[in-house]
């Protein structure tokens, strides 16, 4: 009898672990966490409904990370960070945040990269960027960093 119990016990198991994650139900979910999760790269991405979107998702605009603690002084949430990020100089090194056209020079992504020599990489305490986002990011940037 016992062994007959361990496989639905197994299974159950497996079942409720599957469940949990990054909030995706699969790879066309829109809107999920981690990797995948229904996002998909987009050569020109939408700041609005892109970019803002991974920094919501991500928790970097939240209220204790660049939310109304203004982080470094950078304001990630949506309807300021656009302003706080293009063209503008970041407070722990010479360069700017978001460089128009010139993604491996913007210190955005040289964050999250982990290439920083001052500060932690981020986003501090999560996960690191997929390649959705982290590409999704860079081809914004590449693209002109358009605020659209």
């Amino acid at each position: 009898m016992r062994k007959i119990l361990v496989l639905p016990l197994s299974l159950a198991v497996a079942l409720t672990l599957g469940a949990c994650g990054d909030g995706g139900t699969g790879p066309n979910d829109p809107g999920g966490g981690g990797s995948g999760g229904g996002r998909v790269i987009v050569a020109d991405p939408s700041y609005a409904n892109v970019i803002q979107e991974i920094f919501n998702r991500r928790g970097c605009a939240a209220g204790s990370c660049h939310g109304s603690a203004l982080s470094a002084g950078l304001d990630l949430r949506s309807g300021s960070s656009y302003a706080n990020l293009v063209n503008v100089q970041a407070s722990q090194v010479g360069t700017l945040r978001v460089i128009p056209g010139n993604a491996d020079g913007s210190y955005l992504i040289v964050k999250v990269e982990g290439r920083q020599t001052v500060g932690q990489r981020m986003p501090i305490g999560g996960a690191v960027l997929d390649n959705i986002d982290l590409t999704n990011l860079k081809n914004w940037i590449n693209q002109g960093a358009k605020n659209n």
